[in-house]
């Protein structure tokens, strides 16, 4: 694993199953148990991954390692449950509530599969969960395509045989894990040299040392804004997992009159239903924000098969304590764009990396102790995972929805994940059960900012067009 893998794999504990998940919707007849195996099955040798689980070096030594599960069973991966007939969507959340909430078990490789059935409109979902040490959010959409096709008709290989390589016994694993904990720092330390030479020129580190410390003070400001505490807790076994809808069309709508980009308006319509949370309990001030981390994709264009993670993050205040949804995108706009500027992403991809420094028992104890301290700098966590513009299909059924699960941690008691699909955005929205019982008004709040800002472009729109027509100009067409 690696130093981040390894982090994801570490924290873990009974309140915190660090497994991301989504809820995939289909249209049409139910498939047959017995074929959705047969298509994971299919599927398996080119994520070789779903068949080997983790093991674990005495006294952390070394890093944990994969290794092929002798045992593995694909029954007991791909599970087989239904919604009382006719199910609606309240029914297939609170399922899948229910199966994120559980801890995956250990002992077997890390993901579990569940299609659903009952649900109303002759539709039927699947449920997938893996655990966040082999995938991030990016090589997750990946490997969810594996199980995906492009095509109705598509037609699936026949499984091939698989042999598990034999485990190598904990004796070799720790010398390993010495010899990794030893000889690690040091190639990273020599290869210092290397990085260097790849540096086009004195000038170019100059200006990224220029454009981190340029950014400073107004990473300095960010952290110093009050921010809305009150959303930070401790976090129980169970979950509140909700969603809400937007689509392209719609966001096109307020780019074109507003500017900023997708994601600019998307955070923009988070921070009312953050808005809308903190004012229905009674906590919203002026000047507050709600201070949220926001991975950062690290992964290049050739690395989209690896299982693993290649990300880094940037944290963003949505300025919750605004009335004016207009003021509210530009100051998210103007975050952004500093962000960008500052190259902060990849400054703290470099810092993430430096934990390949750190021996494992040293990490695995702080990768713990850090998720545990409490903290009061992020109160949430967005991710947006962009997915395909074209249809999927699954077994010859149209996919018509995916929802996001993106586990919370620490004293995070909320996290916001967002799909895209054709034209459609997902807001996947995961709380602890007990410190956010009122989340469906963030659900709410999110699809309001949507809905206000929509409104508000329109109503841009109408005024330009009055003020052309009233100087005789007349108002272009599209064909």
């Amino acid at each position: 694993m690696s130093s981040l893998d390894a982090g994801f794999y570490f924290i873990e504990d009974e309140n915190v199953p660090m497994h991301v998940g989504s809820v995939l919707v289909f249209d049409g007849p139910v498939p047959s148990y017995g074929d959705v195996i047969r298509l994971f099955l299919a599927r398996m040798d080119q994520v070789p991954r779903y068949r080997q689980k983790v093991k674990a070096l005495p006294f952390h030594v070394g890093r944990p390692v994969w290794v092929d599960d002798d045992h593995f069973n694909i029954l007991y991966h791909v599970r087989h449950t239904a919604v009382p007939a006719p199910g609606g969507e309240d029914q297939l959340r609170n399922l899948a509530g229910r199966i994120f909430a559980q801890r995956l078990d250990g002992s077997k490789p890390l993901w579990e599969a569940w299609l659903v059935e009952g649900l109303e409109g002759d539709r039927w979902a699947i449920i997938s969960k893996v655990h966040h040490c082999m995938i991030d959010g990016v090589s997750g959409s990946d490997m969810l395509q594996l199980m995906l096709d492009f095509r109705r008709d598509s037609e699936l290989p026949e499984p091939a045989e698989w042999t598990p390589r034999p485990q190598p016994s904990t004796l070799d694993l720790v010398v390993d894990g010495v010899r990794d904990a030893v000889v690690t720092p040091v190639q990273h330390l020599s290869a210092l040299p290397a990085i260097a030479r790849n540096v086009r020129s004195f000038n170019e580190i100059v200006d990224f040392g220029k454009s981190v410390l340029g950014s400073l003070p107004g990473t300095a400001r960010r952290l110093v804004t009050r921010a809305a505490t009150s959303l930070n807790g401790p976090i129980g076994p169970h979950r509140r997992w909700v969603w809400a809808r937007a689509n392209l069309a719609e966001i096109k709508q307020i780019r074109t009159a507003a500017g900023g980009t997708v994601n600019d308006v998307i955070l923009t319509a988070i921070t009312r239903g953050f808005r809308d949370l903190l004012e229905k309990r009674g906590e919203l001030t002026e000047g507050m924000v709600v201070r949220t981390m926001v991975p950062v994709s690290m992964r290049k264009a050739n690395q989209h098969n690896e299982l693993n993670n290649r990300v880094s993050a940037v944290l963003v205040n949505l300025p919750v304590g605004e009335a004016d949804p207009v003021k509210r995108l530009a100051s998210i706009r103007a975050q952004m764009d500093d962000l960008k500027s500052s190259r902060q992403a990849a400054g703290a991809d470099v810092i993430t990396n430096l934990s390949n420094f750190a021996a494992p028992t040293l990490m695995a104890l702080g990768s713990r102790t850090a998720m545990r301290f409490p903290q009061q700098i992020l109160q949430t966590v967005t991710t947006n995972v962009p997915g395909p513009r074209i249809p999927l299909y699954m077994l010859g059924r149209p996919l018509v929805e995916m929802f996001p699960y993106v586990p919370v941690a620490s004293t995070i008691r909320i996290t916001v994940g967002i799909f895209s699909y054709l034209d459609r955005i997902t807001f996947g929205i995961n709380a602890d059960f007990d410190g956010v019982p009122d989340v469906q008004l963030l659900a709410d709040g999110i699809r309001t900012g949507f809905d206000e800002m929509v409104a508000l472009a329109a109503e841009a729109v109408e005024k330009t067009e009055t003020k052309a027509a009233d100087n005789g100009v007349k108002p272009e067409t599209t064909a």
